[in-house]
């Protein structure tokens, strides 16, 4: 393991000679290292001390922080090129651990650092600072620091997703940002409801127009409709009934026309969002009807046995999929594929379409880091109900682990087993061609 001055001497080399360096990114030998956390029992903190016991931790934590402090450093360099790689090693490094001690104390630093890229960056630059607003908040938790966060950059996403000159990856990134946010921290529900008719005020721009025709729009502009269709459907998750009630009357008779999109993201986006309405409005009353029903059922049949030669098959697999899921939702109430994530000793069942439109947004930002997130992020434990974070002890952990030897032996059998059942299968489909 590199020693601190080691490790201090590379991130020199990194960031030195101002426009012509750059923050290399945080890499996976960096995910590895346990970091300043008030769960630093998780995770792979065994291996750290395998290799140098509580010496060996305490000297990855400096290293790390050191690094981190670079980083944050670096947000501020005159070279695009080197904002841009501090801001994409701040985000990894805070999507696959827990920062919050480390975060909390320099929150305000940060956040001053994403308000200038995303004001004076471009594209990717702006991209990667919204996305690290969204991962500070995470860290944080919902509570007064992440509050002041959120007001110094609310008005920022506003300005930049409702600006039709602002460049259209921002956009898209603030439209997304901005939904997982105000889910994080705003507590004046009128605020949420203030923020989701921002999202209206561009979704809606895809609906079917009056006289039945379609608007025409680049794939850009779909794809930040679609956006803040999904930020507004997870916001809806956190509306009272009465605004459920009054979504339902003005969208869901609009909604099935995105179900003809040309855009697969975008059907699928409608298509999961007419089942949460459907869920919603089921959950207030188990007697809810809807008078287009016939038709909406026909149209997701459809999708869900989609064969049009003209669309990818990779689009018609991916739509079929979620569509079958759609159609069963709306058929049936009640009625959701459960999906259960396993992580460390623990498992969490998602048996709705809120709970996946919400575990889709956070997954969204932290990705591989979803799992450490539920194990370690008590903010997070705590939206999906999994009560405080388990210390799980180091003789615990390593008994768990499967050996390589009993890995190679399940692998083996599986390989086995998949081998027969495709030769099974091989040998009907020659079968039926033999006369």
């Amino acid at each position: 393991m590199l020693s601190r001055r080691a490790a201090g001497d590379s991130l020199c080399n990194c960031v030195s000679g101002g426009q012509h360096g750059a923050v290399q990114p945080f890499s996976d030998e960096d995910a590895s290292i346990e970091t300043l956390s008030h769960c630093s029992s998780f995770s792979d903190a065994m291996s750290v001390a395998d290799e140098g016991g509580e010496a060996g931790v305490e000297t990855a934590q400096e290293d790390l922080q050191y690094k981190l402090n670079v980083f944050i450093d670096s947000t501020v360099d005159k070279s695009a090129k080197t904002r841009q790689g501090a801001l994409d090693g701040l985000n990894a490094a805070m999507a696959t651990r827990i920062l919050y001690e480390f975060i909390s104390d320099r929150r305000m630093t940060i956040t001053d650092s994403i308000e200038r890229c995303l004001k004076k960056g471009k594209g990717q630059e702006q991209r990667a600072a919204a996305s690290l607003a969204c991962l500070l908040c995470i860290q944080l938790g919902s509570g007064v620091e992440s509050e002041e966060v959120f007001k110094t950059l609310k008005p920022i996403f506003k300005n930049i997703l409702l600006d039709g000159a602002a460049n259209i990856q921002a956009r898209q990134a603030c439209a997304t940002s901005l939904g997982l946010c105000t889910l994080v921290v705003e507590d004046d529900i009128l605020d949420v409801y203030a923020t989701m008719e921002s999202f209206e005020s561009l979704f809606m721009r895809s609906y079917v127009k009056e006289d039945g025709s379609r608007p025409s729009l680049n794939p850009q502009t779909t794809l930040l409709h679609t956006n803040a269709l999904l930020s507004w459907a997870l916001l809806l998750t956190i509306c009272t009934g009465s605004q459920v009630k009054a979504v339902t009357r003005k969208h869901l008779p609009k909604l099935p026309r995105l179900l003809e999109n040309d855009d697969v993201n975008m059907r699928i986006a409608a298509g999961e969002t007419i089942a949460l309405l459907f869920e919603l409005a089921r959950d207030m009353d188990p007697a809810f009807e809807y008078d287009d029903w016939e038709p909406l059922c026909d149209k997701l049949n459809s999708l869900a046995t989609d064969c049009n030669k003209h669309r990818a098959k990779t689009d018609k697999r991916k739509q079929r999929s979620v569509f079958r899921d759609v159609l069963k939702a709306v058929e049936v109430s009640g009625d959701f594929q459960t999906e259960t994530i396993r992580f460390s000793t623990e498992r969490m069942t998602i048996d709705s379409w809120v709970r996946k439109r919400t575990y889709d947004a956070f997954r969204e930002f932290v990705g591989s880091g979803m799992n450490y997130h539920l194990q370690a992020n008590e903010f997070i434990r705590d939206v999906f109900e999994l009560g405080p974070p388990m210390l799980v002890d180091a003789a615990t952990l390593k008994s768990m682990k499967i050996s390589r030897f009993e890995r190679h032996l399940y692998n083996a059998a599986a390989f086995k087993a998949r081998t027969k059942a495709r030769n099974k299968f091989r040998d009907k489909r020659l079968d039926v061609g033999e006369f």
